[in-house]
């Protein structure tokens, strides 16, 4: 199986899953920055059996203080809502969204790390499904229980690579902003209290890893990308964004093309908020 096929799965090989009865867990994790509860677009059509997936609520947890505005949940957490979720031990789980594939990598990233194996991102995500022309449902699902088992009670400490703010000034690491130009330069912030980066982090957006029909590139398209920003993979590679969310579509993308990545979830929201950080402005 090579790398992408770990980390991702096409419209057309889910379809012919479902067709052949093949057992498979289906999450449907709509989440956009100015529209962060998708659960009425959910509810008017879904991939046949998806369940709902609250980004901010079952895969943040705000009462965490300090690590960001979206704090990864306690194992214990998320054990209990991938058994809502209907998630078997072992079984193949397919997660989507609509939009550039925040919520779904956030869903395998938070996913991995919690030790939970054989997870799938749709590639091209709900764009993709409705391209392929395969069946839709509408309503909730609410699935039989599942059993599966979280193996990390800490997911910053978990089966996926994550930075603390002092981690991710390692000499040895090239530092990788997830967010857009502008917002990497420090020309506006919209979203956290302090515009800026990190010092030393090279700017590619999440964007540039995706074609425009949502898709991820391929390989040899990400490569001259990569070498475009003077990046090389096989050098440790941390990324982050805004507060851990699109970072992980760039972690994705790496991982599809063989290479690892580490996260650091509380990303610039966390960063940003400490006064005793340093910051820069302007281009790298």
């Amino acid at each position: 199986m090579s790398c992408r096929d770990q980390v991702l799965i096409t419209a057309t090989e889910l379809a012919k899953l479902i067709r052949a009865g093949e057992p498979v867990t289906i999450l449907d994790v709509r989440w956009r920055l100015d529209q962060p509860d998708g659960r009425s677009a959910y509810l008017q059509g879904h991939l046949p059996g998806a369940v709902y997936v609250s980004l901010e609520e079952e895969l943040s947890d705000h009462r965490v203080v300090g690590r960001g505005r979206h704090p990864l949940p306690s194992g214990a957490q998320l054990q209990a809502a991938a058994r809502r979720w209907g998630i078997q031990q072992d079984r193949l789980v397919v997660v989507y969204d609509d939009w550039n594939r925040a919520g779904s990598a956030r869903a395998w990233w938070v996913l991995s790390a919690a030790g939970i194996a054989n997870v799938r991102i749709l590639d091209g995500g709900l764009d993709a499904w409705r391209s392929a022309e395969a069946a839709m449902d509408i309503g909730p699902v609410v699935p039989e229980p599942g059993n599966a088992t979280v193996r990390h009670q800490d997911l910053y400490t978990g089966s996926q690579p994550a930075l603390t703010a002092r981690q991710s000034q390692a000499r040895n690491m090239m530092l990788l902003d997830a967010r857009a130009p502008e917002r990497f330069r420090g020309d506006i912030e919209s979203v956290d209290a302090v515009a800026g980066h990190i010092p030393g982090a090279r700017n590619l957006p999440s964007s540039t890893v995706l074609a425009g029909d949502g898709t991820f590139l391929d390989a040899a398209a990400l490569a001259r990308l990569l070498s475009r920003h003077s990046i090389d993979p096989r050098r440790p590679v941390g990324v982050y964004c805004g507060s851990g969310v699109t970072a992980a579509v760039t972690i994705a993308a790496l991982a599809a093309f063989g290479c690892g990545a580490a996260l650091y979830p509380g990303s610039w929201s966390e960063w940003s908020a400490d006064p005793t950080l340093p910051i820069a402005r302007g281009a790298e």
